[in-house]
């Protein structure tokens, strides 16, 4: 089973996976946490790239096609081997926030985007996505408040420092990817605390994975 984590920075997306990992391990499923950008030696090189501040100047076309090349690493190296083996592959971020930053918030034609990863991955869908949704505005605000406690890297700070315009849209974007995808969307309201959210979280994947294991 593939389940990925999306939302703007600040969702509660890293700390979300690792419990919902805890859950299904508690229920017997074998599961494997990996994330995008990153997740590989290669991507973990790119990852740097894409996230490190002084990349600012970085054109949309290059960001999309440094993303691109991490998925294409990823993909083959961790994600295809482990669903081929079996496992339960829990992945913050994947395809869908492509679209939601490069696509709905870079501007970039959201239909190129589709049809590259129709072809470059053949239209490799997760099962599940869990989409954290706040407003960018409390996003934001998180995310920098984990930053200046150093619980979060400082190294990689590009896109929270873009305009707070720029995290509105990928939040639209994010709600239209859901919108047009309800079959694979759970919608969980993220402005809540960690605890609620984390409850909110594992009564939707009970529910979901009756009929997906």
């Amino acid at each position: 089973m593939f389940i990925t984590f999306e939302g703007i920075e600040g969702s509660g997306k890293t700390s979300h996976v690792r419990s919902t990992a805890e859950f299904l391990r508690d229920k017997g499923h074998e599961c494997i946490i990996t994330r995008e950008p990153g997740g590989t030696r290669i991507g973990e090189k790119i990852r740097a790239i894409l996230l490190d501040p002084l990349s600012k100047d970085m054109g949309p076309l290059t960001e999309l096609l440094l993303y691109t090349a991490d998925r294409a690493q990823h993909v083959s190296e961790r994600i295809l081997p482990l669903l081929a083996a079996g496992k339960t592959v829990l992945c913050d971020r994947y395809f869908d926030a492509t679209m939601a930053y490069q696509g709905f918030a870079r501007g970039i034609d959201t239909g190129l985007i589709d049809k590259i990863h129709g072809l470059l991955f053949e239209n490799l869908r997760p099962d599940l996505t869990i989409l954290l949704d706040l407003p960018a505005e409390i996003g934001l605000a998180r995310a920098w408040k984990q930053i200046n406690k150093g619980a979060r890297n400082n190294e990689e700070t590009r896109f929270e420092e873009e305009t707070l315009s720029f995290h509105k849209k990928v939040r639209a974007g994010y709600l239209e990817i859901a919108r047009l995808e309800p079959e694979r969307f759970r919608i969980i309201d993220a402005s809540e605390t960690e605890k609620d959210v984390r409850e909110k979280i594992i009564e939707t994947l009970s529910d979901a994975i009756k009929g997906l294991f």
